[in-house]
């Protein structure tokens, strides 16, 4: 009987070899996409008239890929020819540049002289060259333990997935949120130090891409808010300065990011928005409580920390020191004075001995200040005692009087005498 094509399909159900088993085992073993791949089969009797070739769980005319007789060689596609299959007269199949798609269940169904058919089954599975993967975040700048964290490893391709943070292997507390094939990682309740640059690789046994980095930034604080002076935290303390002197504050914090700052003195703003404060010339009207308040703009938290500045109590005479020292005519000079009274009731400047007809002008307990008989209208008062003096002439060299009042009706007077050099 002559066969040709696939007119011996319809013997296959009646005729059943019990012979040796078929096997089909794929060259090589682990194939990748594009590389020529055979079927190799053995366990054939030596007497095979034809082969057919199926690519599909069943025999069936649909995954038909080939029909192949032996005696002439002659090999005819089937429906589920791909142009890249061919039948050895050995009945191996090759297929050239094979594609993923080529994975899946072979049948190989053979006939031989006694017009007994027999049938192997093998599985092949070519392996994609995979493409670079993408992480995506729902949010890569996050709070702590308030928002939550979900990565997506995106692959268009079917692979086993490993997660890296910081180039190292994911450790094992933050693996706990992986989902179970390992593409989405969720952290609920981020943590500052899951903050870093976060990977994923996608791997079969041929191919291995990793993605590029996305960095995610968790932001926290502001803890730990303190006030330092001189590398020594201060916070809670009393700070005592000698007069004149001057003192720096440092405002330190546990906080991503920086946070802002405001400088408080005994609960009033400060011009102050950056992390340190300098007293530059301590007297007691920068006397009292000083208060850092540090602000996260991303977290809504903020922190405070206070210190009590004081004079030290050897501070105990009033002095008066113009500014500056040596005032030229045409200038303007403040009269600034020191170690002025705390419990201060009123004050009055005088231009020479303290009479009436010499005063410049007294400070009332209001604090409002008026003017004296010799008010020239150039000066002017403050409410730490010193008097400003606006556009020097010679005319204002000479002595000028202070006299001051306490609560507990104290007065005490202090001299100085004003020098005005010439304009040369």
């Amino acid at each position: 009987m002559a066969l040709t094509g696939c007119s011996w399909l319809l013997l296959s159900a009646v005729f059943l070899s019990t012979g040796a088993e078929i096997t089909i085992t794929p060259e090589p073993g682990q194939p990748a996409e594009g590389d020529n791949i055979t079927l190799v089969v053995r366990g054939l009797s030596g007497e095979e008239l034809a082969y057919n070739w199926y690519a599909g769980p069943s025999i069936n005319l649909a995954y038909l890929v080939a029909s192949y007789i032996v005696s002439t060689g002659d090999e005819t596609p089937g429906p589920a020819h791909t142009g890249r299959e061919a039948v050895r007269p050995d009945g191996s199949l090759d297929i050239r540049g094979a594609l993923p798609g080529h994975s899946g269940t072979y049948i190989l169904q053979t006939l031989n002289r006694q017009l007994q058919t027999e049938v192997g089954y093998g599985r092949l599975r070519v392996y994609e060259i995979l493409a670079q993967p993408v992480v995506m975040a729902n949010e890569t700048e996050l709070v702590e333990r308030r928002d939550t964290l979900r990565l997506l490893c995106s692959s268009p391709s079917p692979a086993e997935v490993r997660w890296f943070f910081n180039g190292e292997a994911l450790p094992i507390a933050v693996r706990l949120g992986l989902s179970a094939d390992g593409r989405v990682l969720t952290r609920h309740g981020i943590r500052r130090e899951e903050a870093g640059a976060y990977q994923c690789e996608v791997w079969n046994p041929v191919s291995v891409s990793r993605s590029e980095p996305i960095n995610l930034t968790v932001y926290f604080g502001p803890e730990r808010v303190a006030i330092v002076q001189d590398s020594i935290p201060r916070t809670g303390c009393t700070i005592k300065v000698d007069f004149n002197t001057s003192l720096t504050l440092w405002c330190v914090s546990r906080s991503c990011p920086e946070p802002e700052y405001v400088w408080a003195l005994n609960g009033r703003a400060l011009k102050n928005d950056r992390d340190h404060l300098n007293i530059s010339s301590m007297t007691a009207a920068q006397e009292g409580t000083y208060t850092c308040i540090a602000k996260n703009t991303k977290t809504l938290l903020s922190g405070s920390a206070s210190v009590v500045v004081k004079l030290s109590a050897a501070v105990v005479a009033m002095s008066i020191v113009p500014v500056p020292s040596k005032p030229t005519e045409g200038q303007d000079v403040t009269l600034t004075v020191q170690g002025y009274p705390k419990d201060l009731l009123v004050y009055a400047w005088y231009r020479g001995p303290a009479s009436e007809p010499n005063r410049l002008l007294s400070q009332l307990p209001s604090g409002n200040w008026i003017a004296g008989p010799a008010h020239t209208g150039r000066e002017v008062g403050f409410a730490n005692c010193s008097l400003l003096v606006q556009k020097l002439n010679l005319t204002d060299a000479g002595r000028y009087t202070l006299k001051t009042v306490t609560l507990q009706g104290k007065t005490e007077s202090l001299e100085l005498e004003l020098q005005v050099a010439p304009l040369a």
